[in-house]
């Protein structure tokens, strides 16, 4: 990832509002979610407000909208988001890598399978 993209990418994550958005759609994973969901998830949006952030975050690459029907649909751009975590760590440990262990650690995934909707 170029400097110019990553300052986009964190300049864009520096407001309450939009880093809730992403961590949001980091939780909804590849589905994504309704536009009209997400602002009732976040709260305290308008749909004005709500419409400048979603496109501030789409310009920078961290979302992407999708239309299915009459619906706006915003899912998480992973390989961006994995992006700007390379971006900070590429020359972390400089060539030691005792220092960058424990931030390694921290990012390995502890989720759990979510459970199957039953009929």
């Amino acid at each position: 990832m170029e400097e110019q993209h990553a300052l986009a990418g964190f300049a864009a994550l520096s407001q309450e509002t939009r880093l809730r958005i992403v961590r949001l759609l980091v939780r909804a994973g590849p589905e994504g979610m309704a536009a009209g969901a997400i602002g009732e998830a976040i709260g305290g949006a308008s749909i004005s407000g709500l419409s400048f952030h979603l496109s501030h975050l789409e310009h920078a690459g961290l979302i992407r909208s999708r239309r299915e029907g009459r619906f706006i649909i915003y899912s998480a751009v992973f390989p961006t988001l994995t992006g700007l975590i390379e971006f900070l760590l590429r020359d972390c440990c400089d060539g030691h890598p005792d220092i960058c262990a424990p931030v390694a650690a921290g990012l390995s995934c502890a989720c759990t399978p979510r459970k199957e909707a039953r009929p």
